[in-house]
């Protein structure tokens, strides 16, 4: 019970299901404290039972012990602490408010599934994020029930508590609970403790609650309090110290301050300390808008960090690019420089982030800035319905053991996947008449009046789903742009649509809580609302129902404001399609046959403009497309090429979207080299960093002495064409530096009609004498040009634009170009 890996073992379900069938409601520790004595007696005496809940007990331990397969890895990393600010695990801990802590839940479970030895830390709100209602005008309202840990499926740790120095001889403490998520201890920390003031216990009072000052002292006591957590779990636990420490957002970036500060404590300098906490550190960012980005006053930070290193650590908060607010102290950029490693979560979102903070590595192309993707994944046992699992284990068993065959799926026969989707849609049906009942009650309507509800969706009818966060970019309304168009849609006779939609917008966002109203205003139209439903207090149990029963997953922000957006991932492995905008991972993936890319106006400025345009061409394809291939069926009643859709999308998204992809991912990219970094940098006692530290510093120093003073080229042949070779040769300036401390690369390729390189290339120039020189192929026809630079070269620096650090040619034009023929 105590053990999460129940919130993602359908057995395990099952066996609790089957104890108290009236009072299951996805909670363990609920159930067992609401059924009676005589229940359980009865359950005893019931051999058949009994044995299931052995088997289920012997399972949990076999997989616990068994050997995974991150124990078949050579130099992984002993340890890795993982930290978010929110983890969606299960609904029965509800800790989390949207898509990162979703991410954050699938990334630790996941890690549990491959053996990876994660520690995950994070914070326990006493309220949660927020449960949400509507008043009888259709206007969000927020709740805050109180949330007693003793009621969830947490262990306090009586031998842990953490402390923080704050102003004024002021200790914030912190008590710590564990979550522990199948092989993963997941530690929680909660300020509500005799030992704090009244303000004080009320830090983890709320997710992402409370004004500057609050939000500081949550993230302080994430990242800072979860790096004294840790220690003090692995060293009475035995769990291996973490070798890397991977910072999901800016929140938790106050990590790397703190470990500093340790190996401040170990005898280095700042600078020293700065480069062994780099190397181990992983940062990922999860949002493309700098809206989402926590900034807060510069002179609120310098209250809370004081001391000699003050300055220094301001200095890792600044926004010191061109349009950078100086007054402001950023999260996201400290977590980027307290790392060594960093990405986003799609390749678009990468590509976004390299423009959108390309400004801390001034000088650089745009794609040489040091900041890479692995694209989101989801937890499969965790989202795919159990009746898609069971089929996908009978027809194609590989699949399920070895997550491999995915090929064998196009043999999977139509008439089972359709009827499985109509289960699933069913089951939907259900669960939405149930939600909007009580929201109707809530809103103020008698029970005797809401007979209607028994005919309010279809599960024969194409069911859309549509469940996200409600900022505007994700433009929750845009399907209401014609209200008539969309009428016409979901009362069509022949082909009728149906919509089910649900999300959440901040408390403090008034604009969302409006676009909420105008859609449950449509929604409540008498005319409509058996086939479109907003359902409040969106959660993992409403959201697993959506992405199971939709037939259709709909997305339409505004391209390229999603950074992955998993949800549809989620569907596609339930058999589900997908209708988005091309942004996040469907930009990635969309191949034209799992799915409909909705397509997008870039370029239009005009933003209303835009959305018509956009809102046009979903109603186009909704009309002429989607609803048309559903409900082309064959005399059995199945659609072929409905079902020849899904089945493509199974066998071709399928390992694509899988958690276990992203997690190997990021043991391979990011974790393993990360450690081997920090291995080379901590040896013989922190020697690599104080080397590091001492180059970069001199580097730095004698950087504005280093040109490129001129450059020489030669090619063979009187007209350069395909199939040639251009030598290149510079003469550089390196003043006090050598020519190992440096690279002098040639970069080249095609170039656009603004003169910049397309996908350029990179040679090295080879020393030679007191020239650099080398050759450059000549092997794609059409324009072409290059360039010379000169950039730092250690062997402890992971990247070569880590520093910031670049030299061109003095001649401001800089790039030669061509015309290959």
């Amino acid at each position: 019970m105590l053990n999460l890996r129940w919130s993602w073992d359908h057995a395990t379900q099952e066996v609790f299901r089957d104890v108290a069938p009236e009072l299951w409601r996805g909670d363990p520790v609920r159930l067992l404290g609401e059924v009676t004595g005589a229940r359980l007696a009865e359950l005893a005496a019931d051999g058949e039972f009994v044995a299931r809940l052995a088997a289920t007990v012997e399972d949990l331990r076999g997989y616990l012990a068994s050997e995974r397969w991150y124990q078949g890895l050579e130099e992984a990393p002993a340890g890795v602490a993982y930290f978010s600010p929110e983890y969606g695990i299960t609904a029965a801990l509800p800790q989390y408010s949207g898509g990162l802590g979703i991410l954050a839940g699938d990334h630790l479970k996941t890690a549990s599934d491959l053996g990876v030895p994660i520690v995950g830390v994070g914070l326990l709100y006493r309220h949660g994020y927020f449960a949400q209602s509507l008043s009888a005008e259709g206007w969000q309202l927020e709740r805050y029930p109180p949330i007693d840990p003793n009621g969830l499926p947490l262990t306090l740790l009586q031998d842990i508590r953490v402390e923080l120095e704050l102003p004024e001889e002021r200790r914030l403490h912190a008590q710590v609970w564990l979550a522990q998520v199948g092989r993963v201890p997941l530690l929680l920390l909660d300020s509500d403790v005799e030992e704090n003031d009244a303000a004080l216990r009320e830090v983890t009072d709320r997710l992402y609650g409370g004004g500057s000052d609050h939000r500081l002292l949550q993230e302080m006591l994430l990242g800072i309090g979860g790096v004294r957590a840790i220690r003090a779990y692995c060293a009475i636990s035995g769990h291996p110290a973490p070798e890397v420490f991977h910072t999901n957002e800016g929140h938790a970036g106050f990590l790397g301050i703190e470990r500093i500060r340790e190996y401040r404590e170990q005898g280095l300098s700042f600078e020293e300390a700065l480069e062994a906490g780099r190397a181990g550190t992983v940062f990922t960012t999860h949002t493309p808008v700098p809206a989402g980005i926590d900034r807060f006053p510069r002179e609120l930070i310098q209250r809370y960090f004081t001391g000699p290193d003050a300055d220094r650590v301001l200095a890792l908060g600044a926004e010191t690019y061109d349009d950078g607010d100086p007054t402001v102290f950023n999260m996201a950029v400290m977590g980027m420089r307290l790392s060594q490693r960093v990405n986003g979560v799609s390749l678009l979102h990468g590509a976004v982030s390299r423009e959108m903070f390309g400004g801390l590595w001034g000088g650089f192309d745009t794609d040489d800035v040091p900041i890479g993707s692995i694209t989101n994944g989801v937890h499969a046992p965790t989202w795919v319905a159990r009746e898609v699992l069971e089929l996908a284990a009978r027809e194609v068993p590989d699949l399920v053991t070895k997550a491999s065959g995915w090929e064998g799926i196009a043999a999977l026969p139509g008439a089972d996947i359709w009827r499985i989707r109509r289960v699933l849609r069913e089951r939907l049906v259900t669960e939405a008449r149930r939600r909007l009942r009580a929201s109707w009650i809530t809103r103020g309507t008698a029970p005797a009046e809401l007979g209607w509800i028994n005919d309010v969706l279809d599960p024969d009818v194409l069911t859309i789903g549509f469940a996200r966060r409600v900022p505007s970019y994700k433009r929750l309304t845009l399907m209401l742009r014609d209200p008539d168009r969309l009428r016409g849609l979901l009362l069509d006779p022949e082909r009728p649509v149906q919509i089910v939609i649900a999300g959440k917008a901040h408390p403090a966002d008034e604009g969302g809580k409006r676009l909420i109203q105008q859609i449950v205003r449509f929604a409540d139209a008498a005319d409509v609302r058996h086939r479109i439903v907003f359902l409040p207090d969106y959660d993992m149990d409403l959201g697993q129902a959506m992405v199971q029963g939709c037939d259709v997953w709909m997305n339409n922000p505004l391209r390229p404001l999603e950074a992955c957006g998993t949800s549809g991932m989620k569907a596609a492995l339930n058999g589900g399609l997908n209708l988005s905008i091309k942004d996040g991972w469907w930009d990635e993936w969309a191949d034209g046959q799992n799915g409909w890319s909705i397509p997008t106006a870039d370029g239009v400025q005009d933003p209303d403009r835009r959305d018509a345009l956009e809102s046009e061409a979903l109603y186009e394809l909704i009309s002429h497309h989607v609803a048309a291939v559903f409900y082309d069926r064959t005399e059995e009643g199945l659609p072929p090429h409905w079902l020849e859709m899904v089945k493509h999308t199974l066998a071709t998204l399928g390992p694509k979207v899988l958690a276990s992809r992203m997690v190997r991912d990021y043991v391979r990219d990011l974790y393993a080299p990360a450690a081997h970094s920090f291995r080379q940098i901590s040896a013989d006692g922190f020697a690599g960093a104080r080397e590091l530290a001492a180059w970069k510093a001199r580097t730095v120093k004698a950087w504005p002495a280093v040109t490129v003073s001129h450059v020489d080229e030669q090619i063979a042949e009187d007209s350069p064409h395909v199939g040639s070779v251009l030598s290149v040769r510079a003469e550089v300036q390196l003043g006090e530096l050598s020519p190992d401390d440096v690279r002098v690369e040639v970069v080249y390729g095609r170039v656009d009609e603004r003169d910049r390189l397309i996908e350029p290339h990179t040679a090295v120039l080879s020393a030679d004498g007191g020239h650099f020189g080398g050759d450059v192929p000549l092997d794609r026809a059409g324009p072409f040009g290059y360039n010379v630079r000169i950039v730092p070269r250690h062997p402890l620096l992971a990247a070569s634009a880590e520093m910031g650090l670049i030299a061109l040619p003095a001649d401001p034009e800089g790039m030669t170009e061509g015309d290959l023929r």
